[in-house]
């Protein structure tokens, strides 16, 4: 049975026109993008759910703020408001604005990782992963098993694997770990969410062996609201409480804030209180973002950033928010189509393997089921799983991730119950006709992050 759509908490001010193309137009244009969504112009798309990043709609107080922004160059007014917000919220002594989350990363991964060391996580997302290997290091990847069965319906699948988790350290030697990487939640594993007890325990664990823990923090706050759902001991804390203790486990944050901070650019990096590991990222921070006190971002950016923080926590809107994923998993549920269960926070990870069984991993299905779903309704999603994953970089081999997935990543405060309504339709209807779809060769890719750029074309010869 559906669980019933959660009312959205504001009035819809001002309105975007979209267009539906034809079957035919949409055949014509994924096929002119190389069968790569990326590739596609946004006016082709119906309904865009090729990520949640920086896709979502401010608010009134937001936009309002954009016309306060203070634009100097430094020491302008919006920076410290910024400071002042994010400092309240994360209780951290060192905060600094950078354009975006990947920023973040290339700004700090260098500094603790390099040739011969290994970032472990309990799962790196494409970025993250890709400044790994740029550093020189290898990224290992942590998660617990649970996750690897999407049918498995268990509160906390984005974990880390604990026990596996001392088994790398002990195996690589702790100076060969640089960091480890706590992702909130897990993106790569179906935006699962991570309990405070495996947050707790891992930072127990880096502090064992003297080995720094980082928050990938984009999706803190989704994070947290998953906390005080399922969690004993937590069903009585704010959103803003929890948020505090999770990050008190860490030793610093990489975020991307046009996730969960609901703006359209913007990142921060946070420094719990190492003043001198913070004195290093500052001058990195002016060599590869601009002036510390802009970050890469314009003033109305910070501005709106530091309202937007504020409004991410508000328990109404994350009700909606993870209602909207809760609602769409509810129409899945009745037609049997499998995903990454229960349903995470951003989207729903479609289990591309169990509906595309005939495609292996070396044609990727999640690419397959997403380049499907643009010809069914002219919904733009994206793979995660093989196609994402890459080749190992000492080989060059094509890896098999642990998944084969089609993301479903639901800009916020964006789409209505119609729009996920025509997202599950077109999800049943290929399901269908599943035995049809075919899988995808690429005829061209760049050495990092190939899924961006990458060129494809039907097995078949479509």
């Amino acid at each position: 049975m559906s669980k019933k759509y959660v009312a959205e908490p504001f009035r819809i001010k001002m309105v975007e026109p979209i267009k539906m193309l034809t079957r035919e137009e949409r055949e014509k244009k994924i096929k002119e993008a190389d069968y790569n969504l990326f590739n596609l112009k946004s006016e082709d798309v119906y309904i865009d759910l090729l990520t949640d990043s920086g896709t979502n709609a401010m608010s009134q107080e937001q936009w309002a703020g954009v016309m306060k922004g203070d634009e100097a160059y430094a020491g302008g007014s919006s920076y410290f408001k910024l400071l002042d917000t994010a400092k309240e919220i994360f209780d951290y002594k060192y905060i600094q604005p950078v354009h975006q989350g990947r920023a973040a990363e290339k700004v700090l991964f260098p500094v603790l990782l390099g040739e011969g060391k290994y970032s472990i996580s309990n799962m790196h997302f494409d970025t993250t992963r890709a400044h790994v290997e740029l550093s020189g290091a290898r990224a290992i990847d942590c998660v617990v098993p649970e996750a690897g069965d999407p049918a498995k319906r268990v509160p906390f699948k984005g974990n880390m694997d604990l026990e596996k988790l001392e088994k790398l350290i002990e195996k690589h030697g702790s100076e060969k770990i640089g960091v480890i990487v706590m992702t909130i939640t897990n993106n790569s594993a179906g935006g699962q969410p991570v309990s405070m007890q495996n947050i707790k325990k891992t930072a127990e664990i880096c502090n064992k062996y003297d080995i720094p823990l980082n928050i990938d923090a984009a999706r803190y706050a989704e994070n947290a609201y998953f906390i005080k759902q399922r969690e004993k001991g937590f069903e009585d804390k704010s959103i803003k409480e929890i948020v505090k203790e999770m990050f008190s486990y860490a030793d610093s944050f990489t975020m991307s804030a046009k996730k969960d901070t609901i703006v359209n650019m913007g990142g921060l990096l946070g420094i719990k209180n190492n003043e001198e590991l913070f004195q290093k990222l500052k001058a990195r921070t002016i060599s590869y973002e601009g002036f510390l006190t802009y970050g890469g971002l314009s003033g109305r950016d910070l501005e709106s950033l530091a309202i937007g923080l504020r409004e991410g926590l508000n328990e109404d809107y994350l009700e909606y928010r993870i209602g909207q994923i809760q609602y769409l998993a509810g129409r899945l549920d009745e037609a049997g189509i499998t995903y990454q269960a229960p349903a995470g926070g951003h989207g729903i990870f479609v289990d591309a393997k169990d509906m595309l069984p005939h495609i292996p991993y070396y044609e990727y299905p999640g690419q397959a089921l997403a380049v499907e779903l643009y010809k069914e309704a002219g919904i733009r999603t994206c793979d995660i799983g093989s196609y994402m994953l890459g080749n190992d970089p000492d080989t060059g081999e094509q890896l098999e991730a642990d998944f084969e997935f089609t993301r479903l990543a639901i800009p916020r405060r964006v789409y209505t119950q119609a729009h996920i309504d025509i997202m599950a339709d077109a999800l049943i209807a290929i399901k269908e006709k599943a035995q049809k779809v075919g899988g995808y060769e690429i005829t061209w890719e760049p050495e990092i992050l190939r899924h961006f750029q990458a060129s494809l074309k039907p097995i078949d010869g479509e």
